[in-house]
Protein backbone atom coordinates (compact mmCIF):
# COMPACT_ATOMS: atom_id res chain seq x y z
CA UNK A 1 0.00 0.00 0.00
CA UNK A 2 1.08 3.62 -0.87
CA UNK A 3 1.79 5.73 2.05
CA UNK A 4 -0.92 8.20 0.58
CA UNK A 5 -3.38 5.13 0.46
CA UNK A 6 -2.54 4.56 4.25
CA UNK A 7 -2.84 7.89 5.10
CA UNK A 8 -6.12 7.82 3.53
CA UNK A 9 -7.03 4.66 5.36
CA UNK A 10 -6.35 6.36 8.19
CA UNK A 11 -8.81 9.15 8.21
CA UNK A 12 -11.12 6.58 6.62
CA UNK A 13 -10.77 4.88 9.65
CA UNK A 14 -11.35 7.81 12.35
CA UNK A 15 -14.25 8.62 10.38
CA UNK A 16 -15.56 5.49 10.62
CA UNK A 17 -15.18 5.18 14.78
CA UNK A 18 -16.84 8.81 15.03
CA UNK A 19 -20.46 8.78 15.39
CA UNK A 20 -21.96 11.31 12.94
CA UNK A 21 -24.53 12.14 15.83
CA UNK A 22 -21.49 13.40 18.33
CA UNK A 23 -21.48 16.09 15.86
CA UNK A 24 -25.29 17.09 16.19
CA UNK A 25 -24.80 18.54 19.75
CA UNK A 26 -21.27 20.44 18.13
CA UNK A 27 -24.14 21.74 15.46
CA UNK A 28 -26.73 23.38 18.12
CA UNK A 29 -24.13 24.93 20.19
CA UNK A 30 -22.90 26.67 17.02
CA UNK A 31 -26.44 27.37 15.99
CA UNK A 32 -27.53 28.75 19.33
CA UNK A 33 -24.43 30.76 19.56
CA UNK A 34 -24.98 34.58 19.48
CA UNK A 35 -21.25 34.74 18.31
CA UNK A 36 -18.58 31.68 17.95
CA UNK A 37 -15.32 32.24 18.35
CA UNK A 38 -12.32 29.84 17.13
CA UNK A 39 -8.98 29.06 18.73
CA UNK A 40 -6.58 26.54 18.09
CA UNK A 41 -2.48 26.41 18.24
CA UNK A 42 -0.55 25.35 14.87
CA UNK A 43 -1.61 23.44 12.75
CA UNK A 44 -4.75 22.65 14.75
CA UNK A 45 -5.27 26.32 14.95
CA UNK A 46 -5.15 26.34 10.88
CA UNK A 47 -8.08 23.65 10.72
CA UNK A 48 -9.97 26.10 13.41
CA UNK A 49 -9.22 28.87 10.72
CA UNK A 50 -10.85 26.91 7.74
CA UNK A 51 -14.27 26.55 9.92
CA UNK A 52 -14.40 29.62 10.69
CA UNK A 53 -14.02 30.59 6.66
CA UNK A 54 -17.06 28.17 6.44
CA UNK A 55 -18.72 29.61 9.59
CA UNK A 56 -18.70 32.97 8.01
CA UNK A 57 -20.15 31.75 4.99
CA UNK A 58 -23.29 30.15 6.49
CA UNK A 59 -24.10 33.61 7.98
CA UNK A 60 -22.54 32.65 11.33
CA UNK A 61 -20.86 35.70 13.31
CA UNK A 62 -17.48 34.34 13.80
CA UNK A 63 -14.32 35.65 14.63
CA UNK A 64 -10.83 33.90 15.35
CA UNK A 65 -8.96 34.38 18.83
CA UNK A 66 -6.08 36.62 18.12
CA UNK A 67 -7.02 38.57 15.35
CA UNK A 68 -7.36 42.23 15.47
CA UNK A 69 -11.02 42.32 14.96
CA UNK A 70 -12.06 39.48 17.56
CA UNK A 71 -14.40 40.84 19.54
CA UNK A 72 -14.96 40.29 23.45
CA UNK A 73 -16.76 36.94 23.90
CA UNK A 74 -19.64 37.05 27.01
CA UNK A 75 -23.24 35.25 27.67
CA UNK A 76 -24.72 33.81 24.50
CA UNK A 77 -21.35 33.67 22.77
CA UNK A 78 -19.06 30.03 21.93
CA UNK A 79 -15.69 29.93 22.47
CA UNK A 80 -14.89 26.72 20.09
CA UNK A 81 -11.32 25.70 20.81
CA UNK A 82 -9.30 23.11 19.57
CA UNK A 83 -6.89 20.99 22.31
CA UNK A 84 -5.71 17.47 20.34
CA UNK A 85 -3.63 16.44 23.12
CA UNK A 86 -5.81 17.32 25.56
CA UNK A 87 -3.82 20.06 27.24
CA UNK A 88 -2.54 23.23 26.03
CA UNK A 89 -1.82 25.75 28.57
CA UNK A 90 -2.81 28.70 26.45
CA UNK A 91 -5.57 27.02 25.24
CA UNK A 92 -6.27 26.63 28.91
CA UNK A 93 -5.87 30.28 30.02
CA UNK A 94 -8.18 30.93 27.26
CA UNK A 95 -10.80 28.32 28.13
CA UNK A 96 -10.54 30.37 31.03
CA UNK A 97 -11.18 33.72 29.92
CA UNK A 98 -14.03 32.74 28.15
CA UNK A 99 -15.60 30.76 31.13
CA UNK A 100 -15.31 33.88 33.00
CA UNK A 101 -16.87 36.18 30.67
CA UNK A 102 -19.99 33.89 30.31
CA UNK A 103 -19.16 32.15 27.42
CA UNK A 104 -19.87 28.63 26.63
CA UNK A 105 -16.76 26.44 26.02
CA UNK A 106 -16.59 23.55 23.60
CA UNK A 107 -13.44 21.98 23.21
CA UNK A 108 -12.55 19.75 20.11
CA UNK A 109 -10.10 16.83 21.31
CA UNK A 110 -8.68 13.69 21.25
CA UNK A 111 -8.10 13.21 24.82
CA UNK A 112 -10.98 13.63 27.17
CA UNK A 113 -9.53 13.50 30.19
CA UNK A 114 -6.96 16.10 29.64
CA UNK A 115 -7.15 19.79 31.81
CA UNK A 116 -8.22 21.74 28.50
CA UNK A 117 -10.52 19.23 27.85
CA UNK A 118 -12.20 19.14 31.14
CA UNK A 119 -12.90 22.95 31.31
CA UNK A 120 -15.21 21.97 28.49
CA UNK A 121 -19.36 22.62 28.61
CA UNK A 122 -19.27 20.36 25.85
CA UNK A 123 -16.53 18.09 24.38
CA UNK A 124 -16.19 16.86 20.75
CA UNK A 125 -13.58 13.68 20.69
CA UNK A 126 -12.02 12.93 17.14
CA UNK A 127 -10.12 9.41 17.86
CA UNK A 128 -7.09 10.58 16.17
CA UNK A 129 -3.63 9.99 17.19
CA UNK A 130 -2.05 13.60 18.00
CA UNK A 131 1.43 14.51 19.38
CA UNK A 132 0.19 13.29 23.21
CA UNK A 133 0.40 9.90 21.69
CA UNK A 134 3.01 9.96 18.82
CA UNK A 135 5.90 8.62 19.84
CA UNK A 136 5.63 5.24 18.90
CA UNK A 137 2.54 5.66 17.18
CA UNK A 138 1.03 3.80 14.56
CA UNK A 139 0.08 5.87 12.56
CA UNK A 140 1.99 6.36 9.30
CA UNK A 141 1.67 10.44 9.22
CA UNK A 142 3.90 12.59 11.15
CA UNK A 143 2.87 14.02 15.05
CA UNK A 144 -0.05 15.13 15.05
CA UNK A 145 -1.28 15.00 11.52
CA UNK A 146 -4.20 12.43 11.37
CA UNK A 147 -6.23 14.57 14.44
CA UNK A 148 -5.95 17.82 12.13
CA UNK A 149 -6.85 15.86 9.10
CA UNK A 150 -9.51 14.37 10.85
CA UNK A 151 -10.51 17.84 12.13
CA UNK A 152 -10.60 19.04 8.72
CA UNK A 153 -12.71 16.37 7.61
CA UNK A 154 -15.27 16.29 10.91
CA UNK A 155 -15.93 20.14 9.98
CA UNK A 156 -16.77 19.86 6.85
CA UNK A 157 -19.75 17.52 7.60
CA UNK A 158 -20.40 19.54 10.51
CA UNK A 159 -21.11 22.73 7.65
CA UNK A 160 -23.52 20.55 5.85
CA UNK A 161 -24.93 19.86 8.69
CA UNK A 162 -25.27 23.60 9.80
CA UNK A 163 -26.40 24.65 6.26
CA UNK A 164 -29.59 22.68 6.59
CA UNK A 165 -30.05 23.38 10.14
CA UNK A 166 -29.51 27.61 9.12
CA UNK A 167 -31.37 26.78 5.48
CA UNK A 168 -28.50 28.13 3.97
CA UNK A 169 -28.02 27.16 0.47
CA UNK A 170 -24.63 26.82 -1.26
CA UNK A 171 -26.16 29.89 -3.62
CA UNK A 172 -26.40 31.71 -0.25
CA UNK A 173 -22.85 30.47 1.22
CA UNK A 174 -21.23 31.34 -2.20
CA UNK A 175 -22.65 35.01 -1.47
CA UNK A 176 -20.46 35.56 1.53
CA UNK A 177 -17.55 34.46 -0.26
CA UNK A 178 -14.62 37.19 -1.21
CA UNK A 179 -14.46 38.61 -4.13
CA UNK A 180 -10.89 40.11 -3.53
CA UNK A 181 -9.35 37.13 -4.87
Amino acid sequence: MSLLAGAAAELAGVAAALDDAALEPVVAEIADARRVMVYGCGREGLMMRALAMRLFHLGVEVSVQGEMSAPPLGPGDLFLCAAGPGVLSTASALCGVARAAGARVLVVTAEPDGATSRMADRLLVIPAQTMARDVGGSSVLPMGSLFEGALFLAFEVLVLRLRDRLGETPATMRARHTNME
